[in-house]
């Protein structure tokens, strides 16, 4: 099968890329801006391809290139906090970049399957008697971020109303493991590594520890988008969410209980938002009963794996000795 991932060096991409090339099928991935460290997508670094998806020529030879079967849409500009900064580019790469997808397609005269990554900040606030949330609820999204996921999804949708072509969106939330920055899982065992290393003293700065969040390891999401591809429905939403909302604190803990060294945990007054939502839950039974997906990857095994990740980039003085 030919294989398509835009946005290959990004987090979730690079797991996909490597996972496609293990099931043995032909695939091209396109970077631009990579978001993970070199050193991971170096491997496959012969099947990528230059793209920015902001201009079209560029996706019409990937696309004439590659002659997909399966796309994956990846590529986005996917820091929320970021789109304030940067509004205008925020959308012309999640919106405009989305629609140069879909013309090339149209372009190419192919029938690919689309899975286009959507997100849970579509919703916005979400009352807690609301959650877990369904893919029924209102998007209200409060920052310029949602606000473009939303508008990618309306346009992947009104593709295959309008021109057929295959398009099936999830709705990700809070995902994590090895190779993820930017996230409380990943602040917190980059962190406590940095610390057994003697990089920091033995202090674990926290913020809000009473918010509660469902998590799901990226190898897992991988696995929910490949059914997707596979099983989802065209014209059709997906959340793709964890099954249990942990408690910041409960993050924390398993940190504290696998580091090498004993800390303190402090919490930090500049961590505090000046308003943090108290739960984000999905309710994927949708997913669940499309695709027959659960997740494989308790958190404790996530938190494991990215502590023994982060050990790797900052190790403790003798610990190869």
């Amino acid at each position: 099968m030919n294989v398509l991932i835009l946005g290959a060096t990004g987090f979730v991409g690079s797991y996909l890329m490597e996972r496609a090339l293990d099931a043995g099928h032909d695939v091209v991935g396109t970077h631009y801006h990579a978001t993970i460290d070199s050193s991971e997508w170096r491997p496959f670094a012969d099947r990528l391809v230059h793209c920015d998806i902001r201009y079209r020529e560029q996706l019409d030879r990937v696309i004439g290139r590659s002659h997909p079967d399966v796309i994956y849409l990846l590529s986005a500009q996917s820091y929320p906090a970021l789109s304030w900064q940067a509004p205008v580019e925020t959308l012309e790469t999640n919106v405009v970049g989305t629609a140069n997808v879909y013309e090339a397609i149209k372009a190419a005269g192919i029938d690919p399957v689309v899975v286009v990554a959507c997100s849970s900040a579509q919703y916005g606030e979400v009352s807690v008697d609301d959650v877990p949330v369904k893919e029924s609820h209102p998007l209200r999204p409060m920052h310029p971020y949602g606000v473009s996921k939303a508008a990618t999804e309306m346009l992947a949708l009104q593709y295959w109303y309008n021109d057929k072509i295959r398009s099936v969106c999830a709705r990700i939330f809070n995902t994590t493991g090895p190779r993820k920055t930017g996230d409380v899982c990943a602040d917190f065992t980059q962190r406590m590594a940095r610390i057994e290393a003697g990089l920091l003293p033995p202090v674990l700065k926290v913020g809000n520890l009473q918010t509660r969040r469902a998590i799901t390891d990226v190898r897992d999401l991988a696995s929910a988008l490949e059914l997707l591809a596979e099983r989802g429905q065209p014209g059709e939403v997906y959340n793709i969410s964890g099954s249990r909302a942990y408690l910041i604190q409960d993050v924390v803990d398993l940190v504290s209980r696998h580091a090498l060294v004993p800390v303190e945990v402090e919490v930090d007054q500049a961590l505090l938002r000046p308003s943090d939502e108290p739960v984000i839950f999905g309710d994927s039974s949708r997913l669940v009963a499309a695709t027959g997906w659960a997740q494989g990857v308790p958190l404790e095994q996530t938190v494991v794996d990215m502590l023994g990740y982060w050990r790797q980039r900052f190790p403790r003085a003798g610990a190869g000795a």
